[in-house]
């Protein structure tokens, strides 16, 4: 007869009990979800930095005004506005009198220089190839911070790490205090052992100490990218086995490299200024028309002028202008070609590099760690059952942290790597993703 009533009561526990389920998964979805949203990641780093740069406004406004002299540049001159007094008698009976004298005349004139038409273009030219410099030199500016902020944020990220593993060591040394106490209260150790334990101790606070220097230093050089949000908690870190970079291919995926492209741009303009000076070779004409009033009883006068610059030594001025532009854009062009050699070696020496230590972190985490690991549980059973020495444990304890923040430093080493070649080529330029072998 109370077989219903039980099954009711058991049904509504069962039901409680996914309700509280249920309230506590969400509660902790919203709490990853609050987490998500005051952490800062790396991504978020990247956009902060890009937003509060100066450097780029900077670049941008160069551009702008490039493209504002190429319009200029490919415009007429204004004309000149020409007045004036002329043989005005300045001794005699007529001196200072304005109708006496026939030659005395007050001129107005207009004077027009026309710049011929290749010459404009190749000046404007000239300007569109100096605000695609300063885009070129917009791109590499972006590249460097980009670049920096990532390994501002990687580094702040890795001291932390360190900070944390010397944290959990801090709290296994100090159970062997209290080990080490409760031996000597009960006769089975030596007072030099406790001592020794508390030193040990006192060694890992100390490091504990310089790596909260470290943490704020690394606080600092994000907040320089980044302003208020480095205090943020960071985010989860990208995957730092991939890279996006091909080897095999790497000469043809480094033209996209800012540095190589600003150059190409500069080689540009350096030839159109050769073209600039090879325009002038040409000389421009000048127009001139002025109309001079005399006294009422003279005639008023009209007069054209027609000047023409006079290149009187062409091979020892104009030609030597254009082999003196010409010989820069040969000078540009070879150091771009070295520059590009450069980049080539010292990328394809930063994916070697990054392989070495992957390669060496796989080390770490398959053998040395894990010897280590297993070195001090032997160390602390020995000790445990009488047959050891708490030197032995403190020795042991101090080589498996020393072995796993050599495994972090390595690792923060390695993401300064891929920071390095990750943000080496513009993202609107992706290359084929190279994973970890």
């Amino acid at each position: 007869m109370f077989t219903v009533p039980f099954q009711r009561e058991r049904r509504a526990r069962c039901s409680l009990r996914c309700w509280a389920a249920a309230l506590a998964m969400g509660a902790q979805l919203v709490g990853l979800d609050a987490y998500a949203q005051q952490s800062l990641s790396l991504e978020q780093a990247l956009r902060l930095a890009q937003e509060r740069s100066r450097l780029l406004v900077a670049q941008d406004a160069g551009a702008a005004a490039a493209r504002q002299m190429a319009f200029i540049a490919g415009q007429l001159p204004d004309p000149v506005l020409k007045t004036g007094l002329s043989s005005l008698p300045i001794s005699g009976p007529d001196r200072f009198s304005f109708t006496r004298d026939s030659s005395t005349m007050a001129t107005v004139g207009v004077m027009q220089e026309f710049t011929r038409a290749d010459k404009r273009t190749a000046r404007a030219g000239r300007f569109e190839r100096e605000a695609e410099v300063a885009e070129a030199g917009r791109a590499v500016a972006l590249a460097d911070l980009r670049r920096d902020t990532a390994m501002a944020w990687l580094d702040r990220l890795y001291q932390e790490r360190m900070r944390e593993l010397l944290q959990t060591q801090r709290a296994e040394a100090a159970l062997q205090i209290e080990a080490a106490e409760a031996a000597y209260r009960g006769g089975r150790g030596m007072q030099t052992d406790v001592f020794a334990a508390r030193s040990a101790v006192a060694q890992i606070e100390d490091r504990i100490r310089q790596s909260d220097r470290q943490i704020a230093t690394a606080k600092t050089r994000l907040a320089r990218w980044v302003g208020e949000g480095a205090n943020q908690a960071l985010g989860v870190p990208p995957d730092l086995g991939m890279i996006r970079l091909d080897a095999e291919r790497l000469e043809a995926e480094l033209t996209h490299h800012p540095q190589i492209a600003l150059m190409v741009r500069q080689e540009a303009l350096a030839r159109a200024e050769a073209d600039v000076a090879r325009a002038s070779k040409r000389a421009d004409w000048s127009v001139e028309l002025t109309y001079s009033q005399r006294s009422s009883a003279y005639s008023n006068m009209v007069s054209v002028n027609l000047s023409i610059p006079w290149q009187w030594d062409p091979k020892n001025r104009q030609d030597r202008e254009v082999s003196a532009k010409l010989a820069l854009a040969e000078q540009v062009t070879a150091q771009r070609e070295e520059a590009t050699r450069e980049h080539v070696a010292q990328t394809r020496a930063w994916l070697q590099e990054w392989q070495g230590n992957r390669d060496r972190l796989t080390h770490y985490d398959h053998d040395l760690i894990p010897l280590a690991s297993e070195r001090t549980r032997a160390a602390i059973a020995a000790y445990r059952g009488g047959g050891g020495t708490l030197s032995a444990v403190l020795e042991a304890r101090r080589m498996e942290i020393d072995t796993r923040m050599d495994r972090l430093r390595l690792d923060m080493e390695t993401a300064g790597l891929w920071a390095q070649i990750e943000y080496l080529i513009p993202a609107e330029h992706p290359a084929g993703a190279v994973t970890e072998k």
